[in-house]
Formats: structure tokens, sequence, C-alpha cells
């Protein structure tokens, strides 16, 4: 099973050019499907039933496994099924009735503007790390940028004159405008980059060795300058994105525009920030208050 698993993955990747990390969900997912099924004497996808299947999902149930999680592998087991009904493998679909649960949304964290501002202010600018740490945050507020997307910049996406940046994901860009305030921090960063004439590191922002900047890297720099900045809620780099969509829809920006912004496929998905309580948000702010 693991096999069928593995060529699943491989054409759910090219066919639906979907992100890595909606590949590695569904390869986890269904990989402990097939350790759960082998324990229970079925090593081969033609003798999975539907009864097998529920089984599993009580079992997930059974030993906490988060309502969310549980609907994200029903979705995992239709797609599996189903590719293995089209190769062939199966004659009739085990996964075809199964039911997701409704999952109930926790709205997001989001920071008001006024944390916003003392978060950015925190990083010395006397300093590169702290200028390269504020162009970062910066970058990542005026943007909405995912923090994957954020480390993956190249110098060559950013357009200075025309206050954009030209953001990857998979097989997708998208161009995405910055304001003032990112603008001036990302004028001072390129001032003193020194990498300019090595052709072989093509990141906009890097490590203190030289190299891409990772995720755990980032996510301990915006942790620290939260700490600094007596921020009480459990901030990642998502909340800024959280924040920077809030801000825009709670300001009258439209729907349409943010999610163009955000890169969501669903413009449900960005209707879900209209239901953060803009009172909480913000008592008083501009469209984009960095702009």
């Amino acid at each position: 099973m693991v096999q069928q698993i593995e060529q699943f993955i491989s054409y759910f990747g090219k066919q639906k050019n979907v992100a890595n990390s909606t590949l590695n969900s569904y390869r986890r997912d269904l990989l402990q499907l097939a350790d759960y099924l082998e324990k229970e004497g079925i090593k081969e996808v033609s003798k999975v039933t539907q009864t097998s299947l529920q089984n599993y999902l009580f079992f997930m149930e059974k030993n906490g496994r988060a309502v969310a999680t549980i609907s994200r592998t029903v979705t995992s087991l239709k797609a599996f099924f189903f590719y293995c009904q089209i190769e062939g493998d199966i004659t009739n679909n085990p996964a075809y009735e199964l039911k997701t649960r409704p999952v109930v949304r926790k709205l997001p964290e989001i920071l008001t503007v006024e944390e916003v501002d003392r978060l950015l202010s925190q990083p010395d600018l006397n300093t590169k790390k702290g200028i390269r740490d504020k162009a970062m945050m910066e970058v990542l507020y005026a943007t909405g940028i995912r923090v994957t997307e954020l480390i993956n910049l190249q110098k060559q996406d950013v357009n200075m004159s025309m206050e954009y940046i030209i953001c990857r994901s998979g097989k997708k860009e998208r161009i995405i405008p910055f304001g003032r305030e990112a603008k001036k921090i990302l004028t001072i960063f390129f001032e003193l980059d020194n990498r300019k004439e090595i052709s072989n590191n093509p990141w906009l922002f890097t490590n203190y060795t030289g190299g891409k900047m990772s995720r755990q890297g980032f996510w301990k720099i915006i942790k620290g300058y939260a700490k600094k900045a007596n921020i009480k809620i459990d901030i990642t780099p998502h909340t800024i994105r959280h924040s920077f969509a809030a801000h825009l829809l709670a300001n009258g920006a439209s729907l349409e525009d943010v999610k163009e912004m955000l890169g969501h496929a669903d413009i449900t998905t960005t209707q879900f920030y209209l239901n953060v309580n803009r009172h909480e948000i913000v008592k008083s702010y501009y469209a984009h208050p960095r702009r």
C-alpha cells in the first residue's frame, strides 16, 4: 500500500499543482492509515473496506485527534481511493460514502495596530541584523505573504521603483504591492547588502552564515521581538498575515483584492476574516497604517 501511496502523491502533485505542505499532509495521513491497517492485517488496497476506514476514523477520535485533523484525513482518503479506482486497483471505492464532520474554525489571533507598531519598532537599526529583521517583518505586514513565501523571496523579486514584490508559490505567482514603510527599510537594507556580487546567492533574506533564512529561524526572531514588545498573545509569523488581512478588510478593502494578495484559491477562505471582531482589532486606523 505504501508504494501506491507514493505513486498517488507523485500524481497528485503533478496534476493538481498543490503546495508541498499539502502533499506532506496527504502523505502523512495515508501512511498513518497504512500503518493502522497493517496492524489489523490489511496490507493490500483491494482488501480495504468502508468498515475498516470507519473503524480507523473511530480510532482517531478515540485517541483524541482533533475534528479538523479527522476531516482532513477523510479528504485525503477520498482522494487516494478515487485515484486507486481510476487506476484499476480497486473496483469499489471504500471511501466514497465517508462523511466529514463540520469543523468549527477558531478566530485567528489578530494584533492591534498599536501592537504591530510596537513589534515593528523593536529591531535595532544600528545593526545589520536589526535592519534585516525589520525589513522582513515590514514586508510580511505590508504584503500578507506566508512565511515560506517570505523566506523564498529572491532579490530579483523586489521591484523598488514600482513598489511591488513577485511572490511565487509552486508554479503560481502573484504581484503584491508594498508601501512606504517597507520601501524605506528595504532601501536601507539594499544599501547595506554586501552580497550583490555573489551570483550563487539569490535569496533576499539570509541567516548569519549567508544561507537562506529558515522558517524556524524567522519564527524565533518574531518570538524574540514579541517578548520585547510585551505582546501577550502567542504570536507567530502567520499572526502578522492574519493581522494584515483583518486590518485591510476592517477598513474597507475589497474582499477580492485581499483574496488576490493573500493567494487564496477560494474567496470563502478570505471571508473568514470578516468574522473577526473589528472593535477588538483596533479603535482607529487607516486602510493600512504603514502605507
